[in-house]
């Protein structure tokens, strides 16, 4: 049986795909003598461990949606899982290190794109899980071991370098998912009025919002608070 044991080396952002992707340099020994590794199959489940770093009161505000108000995060803030990834390692004899790709999604439905995207600074606590296969030639023949169930490592990503990776594939634009018939009304809503972007419909939809609710008379049932019962 292969017995490999493997480090995060780093992590960096893919500047030449088609799509957001992080590279996580990972470090693999083979830690039995005389074995040559032919491949492994690697395969990596990446979690979140949202308890293993504090978080400042603007930070827990953008939280709120995955969270709820911070005085229920006892209760509420949890670990989440951030994505699957597998790569094919080359053969190897002793030890390699392996480029294994992370897709990234902008998409604010994902509930890991809102927790990086609810982040200002610091890092990302990650805990990494391992499996896959390992195909070697022990001297008597071809030979197929699974990687052992507790290999797992945890590494803290800079949150600097998933906002550098953003602002790279998506510069000063953010990415909104829409149900059909909310897309629908929009777009009737803009060819309306004859706007030529989707940023011109919702920001005169916002500003209407934001002026109506400027000019909004109170409720004569409201209550006055002090300064409104002094001056009356």
């Amino acid at each position: 049986m292969a017995d490999l044991s493997f480090r995060i080396e780093g992590a960096e952002v893919e500047r030449f795909a088609a799509a957001p992707f992080i590279r996580f340099r990972v470090a693999i020994e083979c830690r039995d003598a005389g074995l040559n590794v032919r491949n492994v199959m690697l395969q990596c489940q990446i979690r979140i461990e949202t308890t293993r770093r504090s978080y400042a009161e603007d930070e827990k505000s953008r939280l709120s949606d995955l969270f709820g108000e911070p005085q229920q995060w006892s209760r509420t803030l949890q670990g989440l899982l951030w994505t699957h990834a597998s790569t094919l390692v080359p053969a190897f004899e002793r030890s390699c290190v392996a480029s294994l790709p992370v897709a990234c999604s902008f998409d604010f439905n994902v509930a890991a794109t809102k927790y990086f995207h609810g982040l200002a600074g610091g890092e990302v606590p990650l805990l990494l899980l391992f499996s896959g296969a390992v195909f070697y030639d022990d001297g008597q023949g071809l030979q197929i071991s699974q990687i052992a169930w507790n290999q797992e490592l945890r590494y803290r990503l800079p949150v600097a370098l998933w906002q550098d990776m953003m602002d790279y594939y998506y510069p000063d634009s953010a990415y909104l998912r829409l149900p059909r018939r909310v897309f629908g009304r929009l777009e009737h809503y803009k060819r309306q009025h004859g706007l030529t972007g989707w940023e011109q419909a919702l920001e005169r939809l916002l500003d209407a919002h934001e002026h109506r609710d400027a000019h909004e008379p109170r409720d004569a049932h409201e209550p006055l608070d002090a300064h409104q019962r002094v001056t009356a």
